[in-house]
């Protein structure tokens, strides 16, 4: 180490700041002098200038400098420096102490400047977390202004101009997508759908997916790798975890529609008690038309049903025959089969119905009113739930 009494610390700074690609060399701040100083007399670096090496790591987190040019700029200064530091007495105990006093000044200077990047770096995601979950709520709850919600979901990565849809699920209570946020369900998504945009959260305990619309398929390869990823967490019969699919729209107010589709959706296929895990708010239109006035369907429910609590069990058993018997497209052999039931109770219990509502479930026009009034029925609960009167 023959160097100079007085080495050229601008040039050895902008030479190191070249060498890591432009990274700034004012990132370094005072660490050049200090380490020079600490050649010399063997000292370690003091939590003051430890302090300041911890800042220029928030700096180039906040500046979007990535943290391997931070670290270049820091280690490419040091020996450069090392090439110029004064020679001393020449001994090899001098050389061998400027050398470990150097070294463990880099040393600590890098893990302040790299914990200080880390905190900031956190500190920038948590912060960008919260606006996203902020802007989300907004747009899902229609709350802000369409200018501002259309510039945020810019910089968030949606153009709200185009069409999105909104994926919903849930699952049962216990095991809610919020469990299972940071198990790569955002990674799941995001590769479903890309190129797509996607921005998910969890709103009241469900996991909601705002979905950019490219080639009209995202939002069905997103719903599917949901239903997908918790098929091998669901026990028992029928699915533990429910995927609704809403359909696309442009603008903000489309968002919103489609998320109030998605959730119309979810709420009628968990009272039908659909099989599939995956529902599409297109699929049940007629549902949303029967829910649409719901004095009219209790009216029709009451009308046509009520008489069926007059059966000797209530109005449940005969209720789930008729669901049975519609379901097997009015088959009494196949409700039977539905209902693990003989086909001759079967037909005694259509055969009650018939007797204590006058609507034969074999005739069309009487099965079509019994029919709706059954998924009405569903769709209100009835009768664990009382109709409401008009």
């Amino acid at each position: 180490m023959a160097g100079r009494e007085h080495p050229d610390l601008i040039n050895i700074t902008r030479a190191a700041s070249r060498e890591a690609g432009g990274v700034p060399a004012d990132l370094l701040g005072d660490y050049l002098p200090t380490v020079l100083d600490a050649a010399r007399t063997g000292r370690r670096l003091t939590t003051a200038e430890l302090a300041g090496h911890g800042t220029s790591g928030e700096r180039a987190a906040e500046n979007g400098v990535a943290l391997r040019g931070l670290v270049d700029l820091y280690l490419s200064a040091t020996w450069r420096l090392w090439r110029e530091l004064p020679g001393g007495d020449g001994t090899v105990a001098a050389l061998r102490a400027a050398g470990l006093a150097v070294l463990r000044a880099a040393d600590d200077a890098v893990a302040a400047a790299a914990e200080g990047f880390e905190q900031a770096h956190l500190s920038i995601a948590r912060r960008q977390e919260a606006e996203r979950i902020e802007f989300l709520d907004d747009l899902l709850g229609g709350r802000g202004s369409m200018p501002d919600l259309i510039a945020q979901g810019a910089r968030l990565g949606l153009v709200l101009a185009g069409r999105h849809q909104v994926v919903l699920a849930d699952g049962p209570a216990g095991m809610r997508y919020g469990g299972l946020q940071g198990q790569g369900v955002e990674r799941l998504i995001a590769g479903a759908v890309a190129p797509a945009p996607a921005l998910t959260m969890i709103r009241g305990g469900r996991l909601v997916a705002v979905i950019g619309v490219v080639d009209g398929d995202e939002a069905g390869r997103a719903a599917g790798a949901l239903a997908s990823r918790e098929e091998g967490t669901s026990e028992g019969a029928g699915p533990s975890w429910r995927v609704a699919v809403g359909r696309a729209y442009p603008g903000p107010a489309g968002v919103l529609r489609s998320y109030s589709e998605a959730t119309d959706a979810l709420d009628v296929a968990d009272r039908l008690s659909l099989a599939s895990p995956v529902v599409n708010a297109a699929d049940l239109l007629m549902y949303r038309v029967i829910l649409r006035d719901r004095t009219a369907l209790a009216d029709l429910v009451g009308t046509v049903l009520a008489p069926l609590n007059g059966a000797r069990d209530g109005a449940t058993p005969l209720l789930e025959t008729l669901e049975a018997y519609f379901a097997g497209g009015q088959v009494a052999a196949e409700a039977a089969r539905r209902l693990y039931l003989s086909v001759r109770a079967v037909t005694y219990r259509l055969a009650r119905v018939k007797a204590l509502t006058g609507q034969d479930p074999a005739d069309p026009v009487d099965a079509l009113a019994l029919q709706v009034a059954v998924i009405g029925a569903r769709l209100l609960d009835w009768p664990a739930t009382p109709l409401e009167s008009g």
